[in-house]
């Protein structure tokens, strides 16, 4: 049986109007404002809220209570610079050093870190202050016991909170004594 020309046209027809037509183009172009409308917020537009709030810019040279009062000589004192955001007794006067937990104890994989500023040279260094753990607190002199909190961040911010026993990962949680590590230059 053949197709009349009259179908065959009006159906070739009928196929090119509706792969052309403005009413997909419409919809493909509806669908894609709204799966880019989920982006918008995303967006860098100045709030009006934005222009009435008024926030003191951070100063990166202000010195703070600790950093006036900063000692570069005597690791075995609280005012000691590297012990800017310290909390705890310093290894330093429990037969270690400012950076190595005394024999028996071992050094906890994690620590928290501050930024203290050497009054030395005047740069800032980023600390990694890290429990040694094994043994009981040590019972050093009431000046070892140290809680400088300098720059502390609140407790939604455990890596810079001095507030947690740091022996995550020892054989022993418990708690002897900090250090207090050069990372590197802030």
């Amino acid at each position: 049986m053949r197709v009349p020309l009259f179908d065959r046209v009006t159906e070739t027809f009928t196929r090119h109007l509706a792969s052309h037509s403005p009413r997909r183009q419409f919809l493909a172009r509806f669908s894609t404002l709204v799966a880019g409308s989920g982006a918008f917020p995303l967006l860098p537009v100045q709030r009006a809220q934005a222009e009435s709030r008024t926030v003191a810019p951070v100063q990166p040279n202000t010195a703070s209570d600790f950093d006036r009062l900063a000692q570069s000589t005597d690791p075995t004192k609280c005012n000691y610079w590297r012990h800017c955001a310290i909390d705890g007794v310093l290894c330093g006067c429990c037969g270690g050093g400012v950076h190595t937990c005394p024999p028996g104890t071992q050094p906890s994989p994690v620590s928290w870190i501050g930024t203290c500023r050497n009054p030395s040279d005047g740069r800032q260094y980023v600390i990694a202050y890290r429990d040694c753990c094994g043994r009981t607190t040590c019972a050093s002199t009431p000046d070892c016991h140290c809680n400088t909190a300098d720059r502390e961040m609140p407790i939604y911010r455990p890596q810079a909170s001095n507030d947690i026993i740091w022996c995550f990962g020892t054989t022993s949680t418990a708690y002897h004594c900090s250090t207090a590590a050069i990372v590197g230059q802030a």
